[in-house]
């Protein structure tokens, strides 16, 4: 039953990075929004891709901030 095991352990990663990379792209079209919406409250007019930049670096932050205690608890420091 070891090949079994595997393949659910494997099917059960797929779907646990699927979500996360689904999660991750809705993160960041939030972030997207927030950026620009404090920007046009401050009266700034950015450009598009200084928004992208921004709500890019928030959102890999989040992330990598979020991932820090997970790591922890699994004991992979």
């Amino acid at each position: 039953m070891g090949i079994l095991d595997s393949v659910g352990e494997l099917v059960g990663s797929v779907i646990a990075v699927a979500l996360l990379l689904v999660l991750a792209i809705v993160s960041f079209f939030v972030t997207v929004f927030i950026v620009q919406a404090g920007a046009d409250l401050a009266g700034y007019d950015p450009s598009g891709d200084f928004v992208t930049l921004s709500a890019a670096v928030l959102t890999a932050g989040a992330i990598v901030g979020g991932a820090s205690p997970l790591t922890a608890t699994a004991g992979l420091e």
